[in-house]
């Protein structure tokens, strides 16, 4: 390993413990993950001649940052377009109706149904959009701050846990299917337990944390609407989410990035509320508009994500990763559970897309046996890649949206609820085990 290779590891490291311990410095880990982003690929073109074989090294370079720039953009992308639409659906009264359906004064039960709908919406849109739709809801029907953070944390759970049964409900479930090792009919119906039991037993626990009932007017407040009639709430409603849901049969059927179909979802649904406005009053409605509520888009969440991503790029491109992927192997002697559970530890740290990506790239997809089509380890990949990501709040695009939406701090998330996430991870993996063993052999 090369000086410069330690140095950016060393760089990523530092930048890395800087931002979990945010709530010690104060200071945003948006102007950290930026600056460790920077120093990165600073370090790498000090010598990129060591990392790439062309004529030409700095143009090369330069094309290898436009690439993952991309990569990232259709992400962050795909971010704000999503915050936007919950946003104005959320201004416009829309979620008024998730809310009634939802709410109780009992807290346990809340926790229970906020798990649920979390877990089963998550698998129709994805992990990033479900959390953001439920953290708007939570914030309507649970007042008190404390008690709001436990529902957060189970969002996230259960929105990673949603997704890691869905060809469509995470980013690496995505990048499985498509690269044809995971099918539909395969991933859901062997995955959905072992996603089922991973979300359900931190609820199990959770629950131990909250008891008796909500005060009778906190969780049944009436939130003030716009000028809307409840047809047009509902329009909004239903225009949005059902807009959500839309997108990957919009991708699916154009092969045009997600983020496009998202963008296609909020210009119709800007053009909706602009045609609504004209019936109401300025005064009343100029502060629920899109151009007002782009404003209230929590923009260092998306340069913390552009810092994090590109940082991790580069160390995919200086081969870090993949270095790291092939010591794994050869330290499990094949054990594909143990090499898949590593992994979706890893991904609560790093992004778990280079993770995911990297592992399909050194592995060979076999026409039998455990590496095949719906095999144990690609399944079990998308799992614990998935899934793997709640133990850390800043290992997942959910937990990490949540955070930003809430601010909670890393040092909270690890000593409350890190642990009972991987007891729910690793529950989960032993009941995939019980059924590869005893049900689908």
């Amino acid at each position: 390993m090369s000086s410069l290779t330690l140095a950016i590891i060393v760089v990523f490291i530092i930048g890395y413990f800087f931002i979990a311990i945010e709530s010690v410095t104060e200071i945003n880990k948006a102007a950290i993950a930026l600056l460790m982003c920077v120093v990165c690929w600073s370090l790498f073109m000090m010598s990129p001649e060591s990392y790439i074989s062309a004529d030409n090294v700095i143009a090369e370079v330069g094309e290898k940052i436009k690439m993952s720039l991309g990569e990232t953009g259709e992400t962050l992308f795909f971010l704000m377009g999503a915050m936007t639409i919950v946003e104005i659906v959320d201004s416009n009264g829309g979620f008024n109706f998730v809310r009634d359906t939802i709410k109780t004064r009992s807290k346990r039960k809340l926790m229970w149904r906020i798990a649920f709908m979390s877990f089963f919406l998550s698998a129709i849109l994805d992990n990033l959009t479900t959390s953001i739709v439920m953290i708007m809801v939570l914030r309507k029907l649970v007042q008190e701050r404390k008690e709001r953070l436990l529902y957060a944390a189970l969002v996230i759970i259960a929105a990673n846990s949603g997704g890691a049964f869905s060809p469509i409900g995470d980013v690496t479930t995505i990048m499985l299917w498509i690269k044809g090792v995971i099918t539909t009919q395969g991933v859901i119906t062997e995955i959905f337990i072992p996603s089922l039991v991973s979300m359900v037993i931190p609820a199990l626990i959770l629950q131990y944390y909250l008891s008796g009932k909500f005060d009778k007017e906190q969780n049944l407040k009436v939130a003030e609407v716009s000028a809307f009639t409840k047809t047009q709430r509902n329009i909004i409603f239903w225009l949005g989410v059902g807009g959500l849901c839309f997108v990957p049969i919009f991708r699916s059927l154009t092969n045009l990035p997600p983020f496009m179909g998202i963008l296609l979802v909020l210009g119709i649904l800007w053009t909706v509320t602009e045609i609504f406005h004209r019936s109401t009053d300025e005064e009343d409605t100029m502060a629920k508009r899109v151009t007002e509520l782009l404003t209230r888009i929590d923009l260092s969440t998306i340069l913390f994500f552009l810092g994090i991503l590109m940082a991790v790029s580069c160390l995919e491109h200086i081969g870090v990763l993949t270095a790291l992927g092939e010591s794994l192997d050869q330290i499990s002697h094949g054990n594909h559970y143990l090499v898949t559970g590593i992994i979706g530890v890893l991904s609560s740290i790093v992004d778990n897309v280079p993770l995911v990506a990297g592992a399909m790239g050194m592995y060979p997809v076999a026409a039998v046996g455990d590496m095949a089509v719906d095999g144990i380890f690609w399944q079990l990949l998308a799992y614990c890649a998935g899934v793997g990501g709640s133990m850390l709040i800043i290992g997942s695009a959910a937990g990490v949206v949540v955070m930003g939406l809430e601010k909670i701090t890393f040092g909270w998330y690890l000593k409350r609820i890190t642990w009972i996430a991987f007891v729910g991870y690793l529950c989960g993996m032993f009941s995939y085990w019980v059924l590869r063993t005893f049900i689908f052999a």
